[in-house]
This record gives structure tokens, sequence and C-alpha cells, in this order.
């Protein structure tokens, strides 16, 4: 397996997808949190709005966002036109090089939701005293954020990051909705590589290969993150 040109495809698409999963939708989630703690007025309704896309499962929501990517009839291509940027239609799912990225937008959309409650229940245990007090002293509203916020709110990037990590390691009902894996093998990560070999072309013993290596990695990756943060954490 370690001489398949295939599998380091697929091993690199896992990372890419990972890493631009847990990045953005971490940072989109903290900006929601954030917004979503200032308000003061129809705060469940702007938590309830944002944390929708959650509750659809990932097959409708593929769905939905292949509607949305179409050449010919999608809202986003549509949209271009509406706006004099026709000459800018992509064929996004088509494209080798956009239809990974089209992919995480996707996930990034259905995720964010469920990571900003976790980010916002942190929030409200920050204590306004301390925040009261640095703003009496002169600190501004980065230097709260940075000096305060994150470090009292450190437990919950832990979590978030953990999760995001995970998620983004085990993607697979998106891409067989959108993509199948293609336009080639451009979308193609580790778990659907296990499955597309697993059962699609019966090589059972190359997916339980696949299957293998995807635990190991999961494991050292999640134990190098947990150090990182508990360290970060330990140093807050």
């Amino acid at each position: 397996i370690l001489t398949s040109a295939r599998f380091w495809n697929a091993l690199k698409n896992t990372f890419i997808l990972t890493f631009v999963i847990s990045l953005f939708e971490n940072a989109i989630a903290l900006g929601l949190a954030l917004l979503v703690d200032k308000v003061t007025v129809g705060k469940s309704a702007f938590r309830a709005a944002f944390y929708i896309p959650v509750l659809l499962s990932g097959i409708v929501s593929g769905y939905i966002w292949k509607i949305l990517y179409n050449y010919n009839f999608g809202a986003i291509n549509q949209l271009l036109e509406g706006i004099g940027l026709g000459a800018h239609k992509q064929d996004w799912l088509g494209n080798p090089n956009l239809a990974l990225i089209c992919i995480a937008v996707v996930l990034i959309w259905k995720g964010a939701g469920y990571y900003m409650v976790i980010y916002l229940a942190a929030l409200q245990g920050v204590s306004t005293d301390i925040v009261e007090a640095a703003r009496i002293d002169g600190a501004s509203g980065w230097q709260m954020f940075r000096r305060i916020t994150v470090p009292m709110i450190s437990s919950a990037f832990t979590i978030n990051l953990t999760l995001s990590l995970i998620n983004g390691l085990k993607v697979f009902d998106q891409i067989s909705v959108m993509t199948d894996g293609g336009p080639g093998f451009s979308t193609e990560t580790m778990v659907y590589l296990l499955y597309k070999v697993g059962f699609g072309e019966g090589r059972q013993g190359y997916g339980t290969a696949v299957g293998v290596i995807l635990f190991v990695i999961i494991l050292i990756m999640n134990n190098l993150q947990s150090r990182l943060l508990n360290k970060m954490e330990g140093n807050s």
C-alpha cells in the first residue's frame, strides 16, 4: 500500500481537508459565538439559525450544495451571472483544482454552528467582573480577548479542535453524494478510498490496510493535539 500513488493522494487530500476544516470551522464558530454573545435581543433565534445546518444529514447537505454548485442552473453561477460576472462561472465540482475546496466549504457550513454552541457556552462562563476590571484599567478589546477571553475558554478550544480533527479525518457522506471521489481521484480521502477499494472493488485486504493506517494516524494526531492543547491550557 505504501507504493500506491492512489493511497498517497488520498492521504494528501485527507490532511488538506482536515487542516482546512479544523482551522476555518473553529475560526468561524468562535466569531459567530462572539457575535451572538453580544446580542441582547433574540439571542436564541440567532443561535438556532446558525445551528440549523448541523441538523441536516450529511447526505441532505451534500445534495443541497451539489445543486447550488451545478454549472448550468446552480445558484452560485446564476448569482455570478446576475452581478455581471458570468465569465467567472465555474464547473465547481468538475474542476480538480476546486472540488476539494468546495467540499470543505460544505463541511465548514454544516459544522460551524455545532462548535459555535460550545464556544458560546464557554464565553458565558467568562467572569464579567474580570472583563469590567480590565476595561476600567484601559485594556483594549483585542487585549481583553487575548489575555482574558482566550485563556478562560481554552477548554472549549481543546474540545472543538479535537472534534473537528476527528470529523475531518472521517469525512464520507458529502464526498459520496457530491463527487464520488472525483473528478479523477481529486477528492478521494482515506475513508472514501477504504470504501471504494474494500466494497466497490472487492479488495478487502487493501481496504483493511487503509483502515489500520487511518486508525494509527488518528491516534497519533489526536495524541499530539491533546498534548499541545493541554500544554497551552496549562500555560494559560
